[in-house]
C-alpha cells in the first residue's frame, strides 16, 4: 500500500534538506544540481525505473543493486550515490520524484532563482522563452527558470504560474469569460 502524500513529502523533504546541506558544506552544489537534473530526466524517460523504485515486490538488495548500477552508469557524485544507496537500504526510494523536486527548489532558492510553470498552446521558441523569462524577471526581481509544457486545449496564449501568481492569457480562458458574460446578459 502506498504511503499517503503528506508522509511521502515529509520523508522527501528530510532527505532533500540533508543532501542539500551536505553538498553545500562540501561546495558540491553544482554537482548536486547536475545529478538532480540527470535523475529527473531518467525518471521521465524510464517507466521501468519508476516501477522499480515504487514496487514493494522488489527487495532492498535488488533496489540497492539497481540504483548503484544506475548511479555508476550516470556517473553521479559520491554524495548523491550514497544517499540513493541509503534510501534503497531504508526502502525509501519511492519518494525519489518528490526528493528531486525538493532538491531543485532548494538549489534554485540558493541561486536566487524562481521557477515558473508555463503552459502554452504550442511549443515556445527560444526567443519567446527568453523574452518571457526576462519579462517575469523584471516583475519579480529574480532570475526566472521556465518549466514549459504544451497544452493543446488552450487554443492560443499562455498560462503562467509563478509562486502564488497565475497569469492566464489563453484563448480558452477568454472564451470562458465571454461565455459567462453572455449568460449574465441573457
Amino acid at each position: 500500500m502506498a504511503e499517503p502524500a503528506s508522509i511521502s513529502q515529509g520523508i522527501a523533504a528530510r532527505y532533500a534538506t540533508a543532501l542539500f546541506e551536505l553538498a553545500k558544506e562540501a561546495g558540491a552544489l553544482p554537482a548536486l544540481e547536475a545529478d538532480t537534473a540527470a535523475l529527473s530526466e531518467a525518471l521521465a524517460a524510464s517507466p521501468d525505473l519508476v516501477a522499480m523504485i515504487g514496487s514493494p515486490v522488489v527487495s532492498r538488495t535488488e533496489q540497492g543493486g539497481a540504483i548503484a548500477a544506475i548511479a555508476a552508469k550516470m556517473d553521479l557524485a559520491p554524495l548523491t550515490a550514497n544517499t540513493l544507496a541509503l534510501m534503497a537500504e531504508k526502502r525509501r526510494l519511492f519518494v525519489l520524484p518528490q526528493l528531486l523536486r525538493q532538491l531543485a527548489a532548494l538549489i534554485s532558492e540558493e541561486k536566487g532563482e524562481v521557477t515558473a510553470e508555463v503552459a502554452s498552446a504550442k511549443a515556445l521558441t527560444a526567443a519567446q522563452a527568453k523574452k518571457l523569462a526576462d519579462t517575469l524577471k523584471a516583475r519579480v526581481g529574480k532570475t526566472v527558470k521556465l518549466n514549459t509544457s504544451v497544452d493543446d486545449t488552450l487554443i492560443g496564449g499562455l498560462v503562467v504560474k509563478l509562486g502564488s501568481i497565475m497569469i492566464d492569457t489563453s484563448v480558452k480562458a477568454k472564451l470562458a469569460s465571454l461565455q459567462n458574460a453572455m449568460k449574465e446578459v441573457g
